[in-house]
């Protein structure tokens, strides 16, 4: 007879994969052992129990890579700990390059890995054959090993997980589906099973492929589709047990050693969704039917690589549907459209090897209200609106799946789902030769071709240097000589009103907003720890009136960030305007002469100075002025109702007709920010850097009696100094290409990597960011007292590091 469920639980946990099971084994470890856990069949009976066990560390975050890394220690100590076999074994990881792109790529991962204290050793093809034998290698150029890689056995893991999370106190329910939860004004009250109601106050969804149906029934947007995965488990020839997993991406595939054979899988280019139109009734513990012309073309890659394959037998062809994402990155966090409600799915076949990491970071998420360190790559706040659109999320996910093992070149942007999002300008930009980025749908111009010079407006990918270096240097050039505009239409933008709006931002932002009307604020929002959860632009419209804006992508993120920081007891409503206003950047030495030409009103410095916000008219249309700047020569943010953004971006072109005025794109944008040494959210500052760390001091009110969260751990900082100060770092050699997360080294030591990398044409060098640590303290005098150097693709590089920008206004200038 099954036991009774509770009546009431801290926290409910749906689905018993490994993800669920992680999350309650370290909620029990976090003394929340008033947590259920409902599967509505059996543990692992849904995705969990066909996946293929590789479990790989290295990713393009730390904190993503510390996350896998915690797995690996986890599953190092868990036999021990719960008495059951999880089928771990350290063996390594070896990934293959068979051509000269392929071989960047890994010589840029090993440097990834060494900036971020992985140990990745490049090998030569012969010192690879001899930790696998079975492979032939006439066609390789390298490959890079890890020795802390391996591979483990999904359901025995699971099974471990969730015997520990018993042996804290976590009670587990088989056979109980999760029917419905009964919410109250917008909050969690109960979730409702087939076997009765649980009173609790969060829901933890870890259903897997069934996540995004359940959740979207209460508003909340998990981007997530299924589609099939297969691979072939071969009877015993003699493979060693010591075998490392391997990755061959340039033939799709990867391999893993069972019971003396081999798990063999791949990504196809063309791969195939599943459940387009619901995943079928009480599917469970199900395999899908074998579909052996599709992978045929994966088996003809890897017969080549592993002939031994050609006589080997095959027990199995696996075929089992998976949940991926638009981008390749699992989801994770508290739902931004409904409190407590927290999300642990879509794991993209890397469920085993993040489901430790993640379990421990949703479990801290879910316990303390935030999560252990930035996970931005993976956290749900980084979707949008297009992302509710399952066509959109198939679409755009199936090609994300296709390039799983395709060269992941700098700059890429995806193909699909485009155009989505576009700006009125859009189609002007394009005829006068823009090539389009996309982010979070949005059509953004990243360069312009030369169409008279027979210049296409297409993004030809490498390592080296970019088809568009040259493009960009003509844009930026005109940024520091004449004037250009950049369509920033795609800027988020919320209306914060209220009788206590001033009370309530002056409480969420750093910097001090309590300023007059017509006045502009950057600032900071800030974590308890003194993190920079929020970097925006706030504009004070009326008495009670606020208009912020921030990035493209961040507009769930920093919409919830506000939202859910507005004191209880304020009145203080915030909307979202975004789709109201196009933005036309008018940048350069020449814009207030543009300006002047097509406005009656004084926009002089002395009656428009820096940091101000004023409304003017141009040819009939009302614009939102701000003077502001990101790429640190005069400009002006034009902020106009969609309607009157063609008329008055053709009345500015005109009027620039003779003073230079160009487009320009979000390229010349990224180089004339690192000139001037603006700060990116998402690279260079986020939730684990505050803005003592990261040379923000001087936007943060400390000096004024007013509180604002994170003051205390910025005091702390000032008074008790910091690890770690973002720098400038500038290669003396002007040909290194730099990409982000090349290793920075300090009198020989490691202490720290780029976060962000890229060209200055006004010095004519290449030009990165980055954190220099130390854990006895960093300073100003240290950082200038080193000798620096930086790896970049495992070759040491000379470079000088600086605290101050390298460009001002005033400077001579120098071409590149």
């Amino acid at each position: 007879m099954a036991k009774e469920l509770p009546k009431t639980a801290k926290a409910v946990i749906i689905g018993g994969g490994i993800i669920g099971c992680s999350t309650a084994y370290h909620l029990g470890k976090l003394g929340w052992t008033d947590t259920v856990l409902l599967e509505r069949k059996k543990l692992t009976s849904g995705t969990t129990f066909h996946a293929a066990g590789l479990v790989g560390q290295l990713r393009t975050s730390a904190n993503i890579t510390q996350l896998l890394g915690y797995s690996v220690d986890l599953y190092k100590r868990l036999e021990a700990e719960t008495g059951l076999g999880t089928g771990w074994k350290m063996n390594g990881g070896l990934r293959l390059a068979c051509n000269e792109e392929r071989w960047t790529e890994v010589k840029r991962q090993a440097t990834t890995a060494q900036s971020f204290g992985l140990d990745m050793r490049l090998l030569t093809p012969q010192e690879a054959f001899e930790l696998w034998p079975l492979m032939t290698i006439d066609d390789l150029v390298g490959a890079a090993y890890l020795p802390t890689d391996g591979q483990a056995n999904p359901s025995d893991i699971t099974q471990a997980l969730a015997k520990g999370a018993r042996m804290s106190g976590v009670s587990i329910y088989e056979d109980t589906e999760a029917l419905d939860l009964e919410i109250d004004q917008g909050k969690i009250r109960a979730v409702i099973t087939e076997r009765g109601r649980i009173e609790c106050e969060r829901a933890i969804v870890c259903a897997g492929q069934w996540t995004r149906a359940f959740a979207a029934r209460f508003g909340v947007n998990v981007p997530l589709v299924s589609v099939e995965h297969q691979y072939i488990i071969t009877e015993s020839f003699g493979v060693p047990s010591n075998l490392p997993t391997l990755r061959d991406p340039d033939r799709l595939t990867y391999y893993k050693e069972e019971v003396g054979g081999l798990v063999m899988g791949g990504y196809e280019p063309n791969p195939v969704p599943w459940a387009v139109n619901g995943i079928p009734e009480g599917f469970h513990y199900t395999l899908l039917d074998s579909n052996f012309d599709h992978f045929e073309q994966i088996m003809e890659q890897a017969l080549e690589r592993v002939p031994g394959l050609q006589k080997a037998g095959v027990k199995q062809l696996l075929n089992g549907p998976e949940s991926f994402t638009p981008d390749g990155n699992f989801i994770l966090g508290e739902a931004p459209e409904l409190r407590n409600f927290f999300v642990g799915a879509g794991f993209n076949a890397f469920g085993i090897a993040s489901g430790g990491g993640a379990g421990m970071a949703l479990a801290e998420w879910v316990a303390k209200g935030e999560p252990p360190y930035d996970l931005w790559p993976v956290d749900i706040r980084r979707f949008g609106r297009p992302h509710f659109d399952t066509d959109w999320v198939r679409t755009r996910t199936l090609e994300a799946y296709g390039k799983h093992y395709a060269m992941a070149w700098p700059f890429e942007e995806h193909s699909s789902g485009r155009p989505c999002r576009k700006s009125p300008l859009y189609d002007r930009l394009k005829a006068q030769g823009a090539c389009f980025g996309e982010k979070l749908g949005w059509e953004r111009p990243n360069w312009f071709a030369d169409l008279f010079a027979d210049e296409e407006p297409k993004d030809v990918y490498t390592y080296g240097r970019q088809n568009w270096f040259d493009a960009v240097g003509r844009e930026h050039n005109a940024v520091r000589e004449a004037a250009v505009i950049f369509d920033q239409t795609s800027f988020a933008k919320f209306v914060l009103k209220g009788r206590d709006a001033e009370a309530a931002l002056s409480w969420i932002a750093s910097n001090d907003v309590a300023k007059p009307p017509g006045t502009l604020t950057y600032t900071q929002m800030l974590n308890d720890k003194g993190g920079i959860e929020c970097d925006v632009t706030v504009a004070r419209i009326a008495e009670n009136e606020f208009y912020i804006v921030t990035g493209t992508g961040f507009a769930t993120h920093d919409f919830d960030w506000i939202a859910r920081n507005i004191p209880e007891d304020m009145r203080a409503e915030l909307v979202d305007v975004t789709s109201a206003y196009s933005v036309l950047s008018l940048m350069g030495p020449n814009s207030r002469a543009i300006l002047e030409k097509v406005t009656t009103t004084d926009v002089s410095n002395a009656a428009f100075p820096f940091s101000r916000v004023r409304t003017i008219g141009i040819v009939g249309c009302p614009v939102r002025a701000l003077r502001i700047t990101y790429v640190g020569e005069l400009g002006y943010e034009l902020h106009v109702p969609v309607e009157y953004a063609t008329t008055v971006y053709d009345a500015l072109m005109a009027a620039g007709s003779g003073f230079g005025l160009v487009n320009a794109g979000y390229r010349a944008i990224e180089s004339c920010r690192l000139e001037k040494g603006y700060r990116a959210w998402g690279s260079d500052i986020g939730p684990d850097h505050t803005p003592i760390e990261a040379g923000l001091a001087w936007a943060v009110k400390t000096k004024k009696n007013v509180d604002f969260r994170g003051r205390k751990a910025i005091e702390r900082q000032l008074s008790g100094g910091v690890k770690k100060m973002l720098a400038c770092v500038v290669p003396d050699d002007p040909q290194t290409v730099l990409l982000g997360r090349e290793t920075i080294y300090r009198n020989g030591k490691r202490v720290g990597w780029l976060s962000s990398g890229g060209f200055g044409y006004t010095i004519g060098k290449p030009i990165g960011y980055g954190y220099i640590r130390d854990p006895d303290g960093v300073t100003g005098d240290f950082i200038s007292s080193g000798t620096y150097e930086l790896d970049v693709a495992r070759e040491r590089v000379a470079c000088t590091v600086s605290l101050k920008p390298l460009y001002d206004p005033e400077m001579k200038r120098i071409k590149a």
